[in-house]
């Protein structure tokens, strides 16, 4: 004869009377057999209002290994979103239905939360180590960027010193860092990301060491080209490691609303290596005694930093981040081999929108700044320092793009509104660079504007997309997926590079007709302006669910947000199949 609430509410009162916490637990678990039978006798069971509530209690949710609320369903294959199943067989649930049942789960919830802490209970949370993580592992990602481009400010200087091309020895490390990204993930899978960017840090370390020699002892100058070549390919084989792990770093350490950030981050700071080699390179390296000196510098800062990874950098945190890493952790996820994985990407919908969108960004980004010398000195920059300058802000505002627009997508998971907007703004700024109006002539100051806009709206699209694809493919390895895009993007900008410098000896002249608008515009420029529209037109028809999104999403408040691709009804509420399991479709696809 008891209602619910009165059962909840004697079975508070009698487990408070139990002293042995044992006896306690005994207590819970026989009230929770009682409370659940009559639960399920209601038209509608209010632990399933709970689960599918947009509003349910934010990051309050935690997850049990114990397997003592079996009749309840509270088992290690619990998700998020998924539902109480066997309580219900309703096909949709109103929003009002879902208010009014809040109050009776809650109560339900309080039964269990006494002032005891279960050891066994596990709740989402972060800890101030992952920003060591990420410090670390951004500066790392910076130096095997200078490495790469450091004699890429001083070519003359290299070319006589070893009687070789200083772009010959970018490609060797290019191709090396294209190799090592199909063995990064197997790799990480098996020692742990810990080990390995230790491991990489070390690798990366020697071979600056061989590069240069034993700084400032026992160096009679430059060593031998082929001893330089070894070193770089040593630094080429770590870099991967530092490009390829930032989305798994983000979801092992950092909550849902920061993923975006901390990938923007680490992706993008090779960016800053690019930066320094251009403006410490080009004031060192003017002679074979200046390169000397270089790069022993780049040899004394990765020792010490790969000193400090091996001290400081952690595998993982003691507890996840995320509800959706408790997930992978409790269903004990195991992640296949690589070519698996990429096998198992391609047809998971949604995946090559992202990846395309990816390369899009890398290629023209790339191609830029392999050209930003032509570019800047047809606008009237002539002097090697402000070129030098430009450049370097040029990878500057890429970083800062990332971080800024990337947590704006945080907070509001809005990946392909915030893509094709980006995309767009890539247009608007990339026509001025190869752009020249015959009245108004040169305008070095719109041109080195343009240029850093182009930085702030090309460069943000990688991390973005990065982590919309772990999205869409959760609970895939998140490594695998970033070395995916990496390899497609490093191969195909490679391949854009002499198409890029061939066409950017074309002019196309504009309204030749009209001695006011009459221009003329580069035809590398064309090739980069048709890269964007393309993509954008392609990415247009993402609509595929956010499923690791959709797992998080009551840790920061955004179950409601129609960018997670849930199929939803004429009255907005959450449209479920016969398993009470959300249906997701393209219906409200509007992000």
């Amino acid at each position: 004869s008891f209602s619910p609430l009165q059962l909840i509410f004697q079975s508070k009162i009698a487990i408070s009377t139990l002293q042995s916490k044992q006896a306690r637990n005994r207590m819970k678990c026989f009230s929770w057999n009682i409370i659940i039978a009559t639960l399920v006798a209601s038209p509608l069971s209010c632990c399933q209002a709970f689960s599918l509530s947009n509003t349910s209690t934010s990051r309050r949710k935690s997850y049990t290994t114990s397997t003592t609320r079996s009749g309840f369903n509270y088992q290690h294959n619990i998700s998020p979103t998924s539902s109480f199943d066997n309580l219900s067989q309703s096909s949709s649930i109103s929003t009002s239905s879902i208010r009014k049942e809040r109050t009776k789960l809650q109560a339900i919830i309080d039964l269990d939360f006494d002032d005891e802490e279960d050891p066994e209970t596990i709740v989402p949370k972060v800890y101030p180590q992952r920003w060591v993580q990420l410090g670390y592992l951004s500066l790392l990602a910076l130096v095997s960027d200078w490495v790469c481009f450091s004699t890429a400010a001083a070519p003359s200087t290299f070319e006589t010193a070893f009687g070789h091309s200083s772009a010959g020895l970018i490609d060797l490390f290019l191709f090396t860092n294209v190799f090592s990204c199909f063995l990064v993930t197997d790799i990480v899978a098996k020692v742990g990301l810990g080990k390995a960017i230790k491991g990489a840090s070390v690798l990366m370390g020697l071979g600056c060491l061989l590069r240069s020699g034993i700084p400032l002892f026992m160096n009679d100058g430059l060593v031998p080209y082929e001893v330089l070549v070894a070193g770089t390919l040593m630094v080429g084989a770590a870099q991967p490691f530092f490009q390829c792990t930032p989305p798994m770093l983000s979801a092992t350490w950092f909550a849902s609303d920061e993923r975006a950030t901390s990938t923007a981050t680490a992706i993008n700071f090779n960016q800053i290596g690019i930066a320094t080699a251009f403006l410490v390179g080009g004031n060192m390296a003017t002679d074979s005694v200046g390169l000397q000196h270089y790069f022993e510098l780049i040899t004394v800062l990765s020792g010490v930093l790969a000193a400090g990874t091996v001290l400081q950098f952690q595998d993982k945190p003691p507890t996840p981040p995320s509800s959706s890493e408790i997930e992978k952790m409790l269903k004990g996820e195991e992640e296949p081999p690589f070519f698996e994985s990429v096998q198992k990407f391609f047809k998971t919908p949604g995946f090559t929108k992202p990846l395309i969108a990816f390369i899009c960004s890398i290629s023209i980004t790339n191609i830029v700044g392999a050209f930003i010398d032509e570019v800047l000195e047809r606008g009237g920059i002539v002097d090697q320092f402000q070129i030098d300058l430009a450049g370097a802000g040029f990878e500057l505002a890429i970083l800062i793009g990332g971080i800024v627009i990337g947590g704006y997508v945080d907070r509001t998971k809005k990946y392909k509104k915030v893509t094709l907007a980006c995309l767009l703004a890539t247009v608007f700024f990339v026509v001025p660079l190869g752009l020249t109006d015959h009245a108004l002539g040169q305008e070095p100051i719109l041109l080195v504007l343009s240029l850093l806009g182009l930085g702030m709206a090309a460069g943000p699209v990688q991390p973005i997309n990065a982590e919309l694809a772990v999205d869409v493919t959760y609970p895939s390895d998140e490594t695998a997926v970033e070395s995916v895009q990496q390899i497609g993007g490093n191969l195909i900008s490679a391949l854009l590079v002499p198409v890029a410098e061939l066409m950017s000896k074309q002019d196309y002249q504009l309204l030749s007709f009209n001695t006011l608008l009459a221009s003329d515009i580069r035809g590398d420029v064309v090739l980069l302006t048709l890269i964007a529209l393309v993509t954008m037109v392609y990415y247009s028809g993402f609509d595929a669910p956010l499923k690791r999104t959709i797992a998080d999403c009551s840790d920061d408040g955004v179950c409601s947000a129609p960018e997670l691709n849930m199929k939803m009804n004429a009255n907005g509420d959450l449209i479920l199949d016969a398993n009470n399991k959300s249906v997701n479709g393209s219906d409200n696809a509007d992000s």
